[in-house]
Parts: C-alpha cells; sequence; structure tokens
C-alpha cells in the first residue's frame, strides 16, 4: 500500500481522487455508510485505533475516518487490505460486490446497465469520439476541457465510469454494436500527438472486432439526418428498445414504438450515407500514418 515508492508514506485523499460519495446519489450514500458503519464496528471490536488500522492498509487517519463515516469509497485494495487486518474472513473483502455497484455517478450507471442488457447497440456520434471508444487519456482531456470545469475528483470519476462502460465489448455473448463518428473530429489531434494517435489505434482495435462494425462518416457529406446532434438506439433480447437523439423529443429516452422508428429512420439512413465499414478503417489507417 505504499504510494510511489515512498517506504512508509500513507495514503491520503491527494492520492485517490475521484472516490468522493455524491450527495444525490440516495442509494450511493446509503450502500457507503453502512460498509462504513461495518469497517468502524469490526475495527472497535478489535480494539485498534483509527491510527493503527490505517498504518495496518497503508492509509491516513483522517481517510480512514471519512471511509467509516461513509464520505469516501473505500477501493477494492483498501477493503482486501481491510478484511485481512481484522481477520473478518473475508466479510469485509465481500463488500466490494455492494460498493462497486455505486462507484460511479447514478446517471452513468444507469446509462451503463442498460447498454450492458442490450443486444443491439447503434451510435451515431457527431462531435467527438463516443464514450465507449474513448482511451482513458482521450477521455480525460475531453473531460477537462468542460467549462465551468470540473474538480479534480469528478474528473477522475468521471473518466472511470467511462472505462467501466467499454466492459460491454467483454460479454458473452456479444451484442451487435455499431458505431458511425464523423470524420472532423477524428482529424482533430486531442491531448497532442501521443493521444491522438492511441485514440486512432483503439478505433481500429475496435472496429475490427467480429461483433462491432465502426463507419466514418465524411465531410464531403453536405447533408444528413444526424446533423442535429448524437443518436443512440439499444434494442433487447425481449424486442423492446429505448432510443435518444439531441435533436428529437427533447433529448430524452423514448421507447414508444413511433418515436423509436424516428430514430431508426435516421439512423438507417445515417448508415447508409456513411463510408462502409472497410473503408472506414482504411481512412482512420490514413489519418494515423499522418501523425
Amino acid at each position: 500500500m505504499l504510494v510511489d515508492g515512498d517506504a512508509g508514506r500513507l495514503k491520503t485523499e491527494a492520492d485517490e481522487p475521484g472516490w468522493v460519495v455524491d450527495p444525490d446519489d440516495e442509494w450511493g450514500v446509503a450502500v457507503i455508510a453502512t460498509v462504513g458503519r461495518q469497517l468502524k464496528l469490526r475495527r472497535e471490536a478489535v480494539g485498534m485505533s483509527a491510527a493503527d488500522f490505517g498504518r495496518a492498509v497503508g492509509y491516513g487517519e483522517d481517510l480512514v475516518y471519512k471511509i467509516e463515516g461513509g464520505k469516501r469509497i473505500p477501493r477494492q485494495e483498501y477493503l482486501d487490505k481491510a478484511d485481512e487486518a481484522l481477520d473478518a474472513g473475508g466479510l469485509i473483502a465481500a463488500t466490494w460486490e455492494d460498493v462497486k455497484k455505486v462507484r460511479y455517478p447514478k446517471k452513468v450507471r444507469a446509462l451503463g446497465e442498460m447498454e450492458a442488457k442490450a443486444v443491439e447497440i447503434g451510435v451515431y456520434e457527431c462531435n467527438s469520439v463516443h464514450g465507449l471508444l474513448q482511451t482513458p487519456e482521450h477521455a480525460r482531456v475531453l473531460i477537462e476541457a468542460a467549462q465551468p470545469p470540473y474538480s479534480p475528483d469528478d474528473v477522475e470519476r468521471m473518466v472511470a465510469a467511462r472505462l467501466a462502460r467499454q466492459a460491454v465489448f467483454e460479454r458473452d455473448p456479444a451484442p451487435s454494436i455499431h458505431f458511425v463518428l464523423e470524420e472532423a473530429p477524428l482529424r482533430r489531434p486531442l491531448g497532442g500527438t501521443m493521444v491522438w494517435r492511441q485514440q486512432l489505434e483503439r478505433l481500429l482495435e475496435v472496429g475490427r472486432m467480429r461483433h462491432v462494425t465502426l463507419q466514418v462518416m465524411p465531410t464531403r457529406v453536405e447533408v444528413h439526418s444526424g446533423l442535429d446532434g448524437r443518436i443512440e438506439l439499444l434494442k433487447y433480447m425481449d424486442g423492446t428498445a429505448v432510443g435518444r437523439s439531441d435533436g428529437a423529443f427533447s433529448g430524452r429516452p423514448v421507447s414508444d414504438p413511433r418515436q423509436l422508428r424516428i430514430l431508426e429512420l435516421r439512423y438507417g439512413t445515417i448508415r447508409a450515407q456513411a463510408l462502409p465499414p472497410w473503408e472506414s478503417l482504411a481512412l482512420i489507417e490514413q489519418l494515423l500514418g499522418e501523425t
């Protein structure tokens, strides 16, 4: 549990940004408060002070109190070390199964849960690389560019949440995933040359997956039905679906069949106008070669 190779140095809040509980997330607050209370009760039951316990797990006393008070989200390694230090027989380590479900912001969890259950995912992204395709570095640069700026804690939490959604690529059976990205954002060297190269390489990696179709909308296409914003379509095993579009139905998720047909028509038209997958990957390879 040593930090940066500094022998004996205990972790502080500065070492773990982004692990603060969202006060508006009632379920998350309840879970973290319950886990913190269990940690405190077990520590006191064995007669260990917060300072001694902190040294045992590699954390500062102030951070121990905040975790026990439900103000900070404990990492998995913290819970594993606590289980060992308190001789809990795996009971504390097992609480990670509950903690990891509320690790990320409420809205992101809801989106991730919808994506995790979908058998088909269709996305048109107009202004940037879609979150499911972003590298950690690219995601961080995008989030840090927001105005007004997010706090460092919020940035790290949002980056981690975005990357966690990418577990959808590892599902078995894998969902069918379709992306259409605009060409212009792919030419923007966001974060500098190295970050840009890594992002283009990630697009090629994902685009070559058997269950993924990646298309690029060339800038030479003057007009298409996605000019007013992003479109997302999620379809499920039971035949239901959810869709969202920045330019339709006030951007809210819709499941009404009539509204879904409108989004499906727009998305289908966009896919028809975009470059075919093999030409899209060739374009990305060309951009990579130009870096």
